[in-house]
């Protein structure tokens, strides 16, 4: 009864890498990646988190920053680890390097979705619609088309539509994983690529909360303009994460399900069938997630 409820309340995640995927628990990730060679590189490690230290981390709200920022740092840390597992030894990247390219990476993220709307909206208000409602409303709902055609632009680059085949291999395999089947490629095959805890739910519901929450700032300066936007998303990201969690518990529920639809369809831009190698890759990540899970409580309980 303990091992099932355990099952049930312990929610795993994961991220697609290049030729790899990350998977994540409680404590521990682990990634596995194709190399070139078709051998699977595998390696887990502990996570450090400040939840872990300080109790009220872990009430609604500040989890999900805390949550955010450990998704950002294993992710750097996992692509890190792909990018130079699945290229030839004379194509690697130092971690300097992958540290700069993140770094402008996200530069351009928080430019292009953040900053330009913002800047490019308040220039409409100053020459055309005069409605700060109006205005920010637009705004969002900018954002969110500007996103969504993102995705479907660079869904069709056939390195990156490789990366959406092995983010449906890691969806995949959770839901296997969840609903007790065995953890076989062929098993794991039967499964949607979909699933409601994935980044992309989260992401999108950031985007749509930002259509509410940037409405009610009314029609401050630029500097203020620019730097609410930046200030609120740890907020907006620390309920958007709530959400998450309230559609993945009552996922049965005719309401949530409504809720939780528009990223469920999103994921069929950002998820791809797998073939039975990337199926294999992702069951080996979150094997070894298992395995370093079992191995702490073996020793903890041998410690006491």
């Amino acid at each position: 009864m303990a091992a099932e409820a355990s099952r049930e309340n312990h929610l795993y995640g994961g991220q697609a890498v290049l030729e790899g995927v990350m998977m994540r628990g409680r404590d521990h990730w682990a990634i596995a990646v194709r190399r070139p060679d078709t051998t699977i590189h595998l390696e887990s490690h502990e996570i450090d988190s400040l939840a872990n230290r300080y109790r009220f981390l872990r009430w609604p709200g500040p989890r999900g920053v805390i949550a955010l920022g450990q998704a950002l740092s294993i992710g750097f840390r996992a692509l890190l680890v792909s990018a130079n597992q699945a290229t030839p030894e004379d194509e690697q990247l130092t971690k300097k390097q992958m540290a700069i390219s993140m770094t402008l990476a996200l530069a351009l993220f928080v430019g292009i979705f953040l900053v330009g709307p913002a800047v490019g909206f308040k220039y409409v208000q100053q020459h055309g619609i005069h409605s700060s409602l109006v205005v920010n409303m637009l705004e969002g709902v900018f954002r969110v088309l500007l996103f969504l055609g993102y995705l479907a632009v660079i869904g069709r680059l056939k390195e990156i539509r490789r990366v959406f085949q092995y983010h449906g291999a890691e969806h995949k395999t959770i839901a296997a994983y969840e609903h007790e089947a065995p953890l076989e490629p062929e098993s794991v095959d039967r499964f949607s690529t979909l699933h409601v805890r994935c980044g992309t739910n989260f992401l999108l519901i950031v985007m749509i909360l930002t259509i509410f929450v940037f409405a009610l700032f009314g029609n401050p300066g630029w500097a203020w303009r620019i730097g609410s936007r930046l200030i609120a998303i740890p907020v907006i990201a620390g309920v958007a994460y709530e959400l998450l969690r309230l559609g993945a518990k009552f996922h049965r529920s005719p309401l949530m399900r409504a809720l939780m639809a528009p990223g469920l369809w999103l994921q069929k831009i950002t998820t791809k069938p797998p073939d039975k190698d990337q199926i294999e890759v992702a069951i080996a990540s979150f094997q070894a997630v298992r395995r370093a899970e079992e191995h702490t409580t073996t020793t903890t309980a041998e410690a006491r």
